[in-house]
């Protein structure tokens, strides 16, 4: 295919010549990163599942600390769920470690745990999509796969000068990263159009005069770098006000609980509480939420502190508060299962990252009077 169009038919743009001078760019400027200097398709796999929304800098520690602690595919199918969560701990989005988990232990039933180089069999793991599967078998195997990561659709947006919304253009864009995939080097391909996207065609302040594509992107040429890609317009984000509780026994130790092992920060062991409802106090609202929720009284205590925390679509307000269990046995009523826990073992669990600011602040307070 010697030249393609934009979406509307016109502007046509030479395939060889921007195949060439991207591959020719990233021979001198790709970035050194540890999962480049392999083919083990578990080590990319796990690469590519944690730079899905969070930058290489973050993601760096935990994939070292990671691949130290599991190795292989035989080794995550084995672990424990609270060990894989508390390897990703603080890097969010942690239905990414539960469905690494559950697609392991898939391939160890499903493909005698060798990863499968079919892309059906890739994209039918769980957390797997197009995308990230088409970047684990370009990577691994040096299979003709496109990909459409978010700076592969920047870079689309702009060379194009898309007029819309990426979200809104999947299916063009997907035309587009496949016309212009190398089907002789996907591999290198597939990792310089994400190094462009992610070093030059950046979302503020593109390095232009540094970018191979800079005579054929329309978006440089018409001067709309900075209006593309277009944004969706989005409401603002729901504020949710929640109590939690602290919960203290007379041995000294905190009751914690673990949330369902799906949904939002499905798995992990949080300080039990819920939404404050109109015209409810914190304190009510704890007490509610603790009788609801594990079956027993407390009685609420001094405040412990206020924590900001927002996630992709609503933010939250955690009001904390010490409290005193009374009677009642603690049941998981509303919760995966609940342990006590001596506050210097609190380490040892996978907790969100909002919870780790009220573990810090029980260490710098102490027990209640």
């Amino acid at each position: 295919m010697p030249h393609l169009k934009d979406a509307e038919g016109g502007y046509a743009l030479g395939v060889p010549s921007l195949r060439s001078a991207l591959l020719d760019w990233y021979q001198h400027h790709s970035r050194d990163l540890p999962w480049r200097h392999t083919r083990d398709p578990y080590a990319i796999w796990v690469s590519e599942i944690m730079l899905q929304q969070t930058q290489v800098a973050t993601v760096l520690p935990y994939y070292h600390r990671w691949l130290d602690h599991l190795p292989t595919i035989q080794a995550l199918a084995g672990a424990e769920l609270d060990t894989v969560l508390k390897l990703w701990q603080g890097l969010g989005y942690y239905a990414r470690a539960r469905y690494l988990h559950c697609a392991a232990q898939q391939i160890m039933s499903e493909h005698q745990g060798q990863f499968p180089q079919n892309y059906a069999a890739v994209a039918a793991l769980p957390g797997i999509g197009r995308s990230t599967a088409g970047a684990i078998l370009s990577a691994a195997f040096d299979q003709a796969h496109p990909i459409l990561d978010g700076n592969v659709k920047r870079v689309l947006s702009r060379l194009f000068a898309l007029s819309i919304p990426p979200k809104q253009a999947e299916t063009q864009l997907w035309v587009w990263s496949a016309q212009l995939l190398c089907p002789q080097q996907p591999r290198n391909f597939n990792q310089a159009i994400m190094d462009l996207g992610a070093t030059i065609c950046t979302p503020r302040q593109p390095l232009c005069h540094a970018c191979p594509w800079q005579n054929h992107c329309r978006a440089h040429r018409y001067g709309l770098t900075q209006d593309i890609p277009r944004k969706m317009t989005s409401a603002p984000l729901p504020h949710k006000q929640i109590g939690v509780a602290v919960i203290w026994n007379n041995a000294g130790q905190i009751l914690i609980d673990r949330r369902p092992p799906t949904g939002l920060l499905g798995g992990l062991w949080e300080f039990p509480g819920g939404k404050i409802e109109p015209r409810e106090t914190v304190q009510e609202c704890i007490r509610r939420e603790i009788r609801e929720e594990l079956g027993i009284e407390v009685r609420v205590g001094e405040h412990l502190i206020d924590i900001d925390h927002a996630y992709s679509h609503f933010k939250v307000t955690l009001q904390v508060y010490y409290c005193h269990y009374e009677s009642g046995t603690p049941q998981p009523l509303g919760c995966d299962a609940i342990r006590w826990v001596a506050p210097a073992d609190l380490d040892q669990f996978p907790f969100p990252k909002a919870n780790t600011l009220i573990i810090a602040a029980i260490r710098e307070r102490g027990a209640p009077n």
